[in-house]
């Protein structure tokens, strides 16, 4: 592609993400579906672009779509719904990553040349949520906030299992022993620490930002600062997607916070962030958005019919494991309608995706296959998560559905969120 056509494409996807999401509105099919089409078509089916079109930047682009993000998820995420949503976060966390784990594993084992422990590795890769798909999703669909959080947590905590284990079973190949006490320590410390940067880098720059806004232009040190927070977090090993989402909720709620023992110190006072400096996080949202899940259906990888075939077999077991789980890990007061939706949110994306390239470089056994599987899971849990969604946004198959949860609070119309 040239570059007049390259900058036409652009400025037309900005207007085209504009329209998917009005569509949305009107028909419920998620723009997710449209912007990873698009991708889909210029990259595996007309091979019009290939992810090494775009070398590091491809790559940079894509973290820096789960920083924004976790970012302003962060900025709008309410201390009621985190308190009230937190105990069934960790709990739906750890049964369906296990759940798919194990399931996973010994199914790949059994229909795949794969060993145990390559299969067990596609297992971690792939048994988690993405935040970077979940999130943009569930904010554009009528749903409780305390439901949303609990989905927007589960994606965060899930993409640290995901890294910890699957890092862990690379180690077992390479030193050919599991040490568990070293897993747990380092799955431990990689919540608090991020959790401790975050938030201490957030009550800093609450002080300071009254001097930045000072100067011209400055309305983007704030990501600046997040970006960077992300990749400290992850050069000393523990989980920048954490330390953004801390940041975030921090910056957006600094008046609950006592700052007496600072003051001692500077006779700065923490500011919030303003409406407008919201509303232009919220745009660079939509736009880093648009151009990472383009790229998404561009990144997929079309190799043996085989390995296509055994993706779209572990995404069907995925969506029926996550029923039961969903089922044992949420209270019964929380609406049918929310349930339902969280028991059809299992799309993989980023993490997965950048996860599968790490036994490839290791040089381990069979890992391309692992990668194509990998890539053909990623594909069809998005789409078949938007189907879900657009047809659970309907009162017949929503009222049909839901009654796989007879035991929670039955309510069949789409509420306002």
């Amino acid at each position: 592609m040239g570059i007049a056509p390259a900058v036409i494409f652009i400025g037309s996807l900005v207007f085209l993400a504009h329209l998917f999401a009005v569509f949305f509105e009107r028909t419920r099919i998620p723009d997710v579906f449209f912007l990873i089409l698009i991708g889909l078509v210029l990259g595996p089916v007309l091979k019009i672009v290939t992810p090494e079109d775009f070398g590091r930047v491809g790559s940079v682009l894509t973290a820096v779509a789960l920083v924004v993000i976790l970012f302003e998820s962060g900025i709008a995420l309410e201390l009621d719904s985190l308190k009230n949503s937190l105990g069934s976060s960790v709990a739906l966390t750890l049964i369906n990553f296990f759940a798919a784990f194990l399931i996973v594993t010994l199914l790949t084992w059994w229909l795949t040349p794969l060993t145990l422990l390559m299969s067990a590795i596609l297992a971690s890769i792939v048994g988690g949520t993405s935040s970077a798909v979940v999130i943009p999703i569930v904010r554009s669909l009528n749903m409780h906030e305390k439901s949303r959080t609990v989905l927007l947590l589960e994606s965060v905590l899930s993409d640290v299992l995901c890294i910890v284990i699957t890092l862990a079973l690379v180690e077992v190949f390479k030193y050919q022993e599991l040490k568990i006490g070293i897993v747990l320590g380092r799955m431990v410390s990689s919540f608090l620490v991020a959790i401790l940067l975050g938030v201490i880098s957030a009550v800093l720059w609450s002080f300071l930002l009254i001097k930045v806004r000072q100067m011209k232009n400055s309305i983007l040190t704030t990501p600046a600062l997040v970006v960077m927070i992300y990749g400290i977090t992850e050069f000393f090993g523990y989980s920048g997607a954490i330390a953004c989402l801390s940041f975030g909720f921090t910056l957006g709620h600094t008046t609950l916070y006592n700052f007496s023992f600072l003051r001692r110190f500077t006779e700065l006072e923490p500011v919030q962030l303003t409406e407008m400096e919201k509303a232009f996080f919220s745009e660079i949202v939509f736009l880093i958005k648009t151009f990472f899940f383009v790229y998404v259906g561009i990144s997929i990888v079309f190799t043996q019919f085989w390995t296509i075939s055994m993706g779209a077999i572990l995404t069907l077991i995925l969506f029926l494991l996550r029923i039961p789980a969903v089922r044992f890990s949420i209270p019964n007061s929380y609406f049918q309608n929310d349930v339902s939706i969280m028991a059809i949110m299992v799309p993989k994306g980023l993490v997965a995706a950048v996860l599968a390239g790490v036994p490839l470089q290791e040089s381990m056994p069979n890992a391309e296959w692992v990668q194509a599987i990998v890539y053909a899971i990623v594909l069809f849990s998005i789409m078949l998560c938007t189907l879900m969604i657009f047809l659970l946004q309907r009162p017949g198959p929503m009222k049909t559905y839901s009654n796989l949860f007879p035991k929670h609070n039955q309510v069949y119309e789409l509420h306002e969120s």
